[in-house]
Formats: structure tokens, C-alpha cells, sequence
């Protein structure tokens, strides 16, 4: 059951892309550029996502557990930090250049565009280049400070 609902949900997410534009990084980069030609349409796309997440949460979040699953994942961090900035900076120029953030690349691939997969396969890679990041920094933590901070 949890399959189905997966695979139902990202039908319905890339289904919702393709139709907004949000696939179409023309339209993204237009929205983006309010000091030129400005394409404000897909503000209308992001407020229906906000709409709908917001009340989808205060419907979930009454029950004890999730439908299909054991216990509710949600974030406790709440800490802007350098880390938090950077990402969003880095996220940001990489919107800004490209048109494309991740769930859109996703769901472009159903185009066939070879650029497209380009920027897919350097996204992933990127990915992996911060995750290596993160453990090598951890690592190197630990080696430094063996008692994990406790004295």
C-alpha cells in the first residue's frame, strides 16, 4: 500500500510540474527576472503550493501517526547557521543559471532532453560531492576530539 501511495504521489507532483511549467526552465528563468521581463504566473502555482501544504498539515499532523507509516518524520532543527545560508545561496545560483531545482529536473526527464540529463547527473553528483564533504568534516571531527566533546 505504501508503494502505490509513493508512486501515486509522484505522479501527482510530476503531473502538477509539467502542467504549471515548472519543468520548463524558459519559464522559471522569466519568473526569476522581476528587474526585466517578468513572468509573475508561476507565483500563482507556488501560492497554491503553500495553500495546500499548509492546510494538508494542520489536517495530517491531528492524527496520532501517519496513515502508512510508524511515526511522523519532521524537522527540529531551527538554527540559521552558515550551512543553511550557503545551501540556500548555492540553491539559488544554480535556480537562477539553470531554471532547474530538483523536483522539476526530475520530472523534465520525461522530455528526452539531453541537457536536461546533464543536469541531472551533475546534480547527483553534487549531491554525493556534499555528502562526502559532510562525512570527511565529521570525520575529521571525531579524530580531532575522540570523546565526542565530553571531557
Amino acid at each position: 500500500m505504501r508503494v502505490l501511495a509513493s508512486f501515486t504521489s509522484g505522479i501527482l507532483f510530476g503531473l502538477g510540474l509539467a502542467v504549471s511549467g515548472l519543468i520548463n526552465p524558459a519559464k522559471v528563468l522569466a519568473f526569476l527576472d522581476i528587474a526585466g521581463n517578468w513572468d509573475p504566473s508561476l507565483a500563482f502555482t507556488m501560492a497554491a503550493a503553500v495553500l495546500v501544504t499548509f492546510i494538508g498539515y494542520r489536517l495530517v499532523l491531528r492524527r496520532q501517526r501517519p496513515l502508512l507509516g510508524g511515526m511522523f518524520h519532521l524537522p527540529t532543527a531551527t538554527d540559521i547557521d552558515g550551512r543553511l545560508i550557503g545551501g540556500a545561496a548555492l540553491f539559488g545560483i544554480g535556480w537562477g543559471l539553470v531554471g532547474f531545482c530538483p523536483g522539476p529536473a526530475l520530472a523534465a526527464l520525461s522530455t528526452g532532453s539531453a541537457h536536461v540529463l546533464l543536469f541531472v547527473i551533475a546534480m547527483f553528483a553534487g549531491m554525493a560531492l556534499a555528502r562526502w564533504l559532510d562525512r570527511s568534516a565529521v570525520a575529521a571531527s571525531s579524530q580531532a576530539n575522540p570523546t565526542g566533546g565530553k571531557a
